[in-house]
């Protein structure tokens, strides 16, 4: 007899999973609580969709700092190259950019969920919309079947749970899977944002708002001044702090201590050694040399932070530049070097790329997927306890997770 599978969620682990069961001969229905698939996917990576990254199975590993151990098997039953082949398969051309992050040639998002949705369908896996599973009803340690819109109750064999995390919900992650979980007997460990924007303690900050800056090097520290991050690319200024790829990437290395009181260090001329960025400070100051401190820098800032770097330097903003003398010039020099802002904060969980925290890694079997106190009950993608830096790792869980669920099913 066909095997009833009820996939819960039309994310990445979701489709993955569900056209996987699916292609192994299992009668499955997908319930969204949308009334579309994939939101997520259609955001991330802003719109381009890093779909997975192409190091080896280590760095895999030590680029998933939350339980990254418990997917070793998953990982090797359908590995990173795997994901590009069945993209590739399903017509996405895939490319290669710094980092070795992979992104559909295409630079569309769309396209990566046409795949999966052309997976789910191709294998006859049914998806039905404006549906959220509300509960999941399991008899003597094993699956009954699943309540809908608190009212209809759906028989099955088996679940894989794939309802997502706890951030953007508008995209659909509102935690259900948290609670479903913990409703059969599941723990849960604490959810936190990850990939999110930080708030700054310095007021001066929200005075940049709105201002990107590209090509600078920023250095994260935790509360005992250890360097935990170091990149180099775009960030954002904000109302609230800062945000933007870098910034993003660097708040993941400060889940595990709390965000408060760590710090960033931005470097605004990397390219420039301090000898080499002052023999250019003092061409700027000789062009200029009639004119005020605050009116020589127009070269060498944008128009937005001038104000902002002049107030931090100590250096009276109406000195004349050819009375600026070599010890306040070397202190300008270390300012645009070394840029700190201290961290109160991170935004909350609903602001968050990723949820850090779910569903205890030891009560799921790694190699399966399935739940080990629930009979037929398996979790995919951001529902389990592991979370990832940028890069496409996350994906790369979401795919891999999802297809193991969907094969053991």
């Amino acid at each position: 007899m066909q095997k009833k599978v009820v996939v819960v969620g039309a994310g990445a682990a979701g489709l993955m999973a569900a056209g996987r069961a699916a292609e192994r001969g299992c009668d499955v229905v997908v319930f969204e609580k949308k009334s579309q698939p994939g939101k997520k996917i259609l955001i991330s990576g802003k719109g381009r969709c890093n779909i997975t990254n192409t190091t080896d199975m280590e760095g895999l590993i030590e680029n998933t700092p939350t339980n990254g151990f418990f997917l070793y098997s998953t990982f090797y039953t359908f590995s990173n190259y795997d994901i590009i082949k069945f993209f590739n398969d399903f017509g996405v051309a895939t490319k290669v950019e710094r980092g070795g992050r992979v992104f559909p040639e295409s630079d569309n998002a769309g396209d990566v969920l046409k795949a999966l949705l052309e997976y789910a369908r191709k294998n006859k896996a049914r998806l039905v919309y404006n549906s959220r599973v509300t509960g999941i009803v399991a008899k003597d340690g094993r699956i009954e079947g699943v309540m809908v819109n608190n009212k209809d109750f759906y028989e099955c064999d088996a679940v894989i749970l794939a309802a997502g995390g706890a951030s953007y919900p508008g995209t659909g992650s509102t935690g259900d899977g948290y609670r479903i979980a913990a409703g059969l007997g599941h723990a849960i460990s604490d959810l936190k944002p990850s990939l999110v924007p930080l708030v700054a303690q310095e007021d001066w900050v929200r005075e940049l708002q709105g201002l990107s800056l590209k090509n600078v090097l920023l250095k994260a520290y935790d509360q005992k001044r250890k360097k935990i991050f170091e990149d180099f690319g775009e960030m954002l200024f904000t109302h609230f702090g800062v945000s933007g790829p870098l910034v993003l990437s660097a708040s993941s290395h400060m889940v595990s201590c709390g965000f408060k009181g760590c710090f960033i260090s931005i470097d605004l001329k990397p390219a420039l050694d301090e000898q080499t960025l002052d023999a250019r400070i003092q061409r700027d100051f000789e062009k200029y040399s009639r004119k005020q401190f605050k009116n020589s820098l127009d070269d060498l800032l944008p128009q937005k932070m001038i104000p902002v770097i002049v107030k931090l330097s100590g250096i009276n903003e109406s000195k004349p530049v050819n009375q600026i003398t070599r010890s306040e010039r070397q202190q300008l020099v270390k300012l645009l070097k070394n840029m700190i802002i201290n961290i109160e904060d991170a935004r909350p969980i609903a602001e968050a790329i990723v949820t850090s925290g779910g569903v205890n890694v030891d009560e799921i079997n790694p190699s399966t997927m399935e739940s080990k106190l629930v009979k037929g009950l398996y979790f995919a993608g951001e529902v389990i306890d592991v979370d990832a830096y940028t890069g496409g790792f996350n994906l790369t869980i979401a795919f891999s997770t999802g297809y193991t669920a969907g094969n053991s099913v």
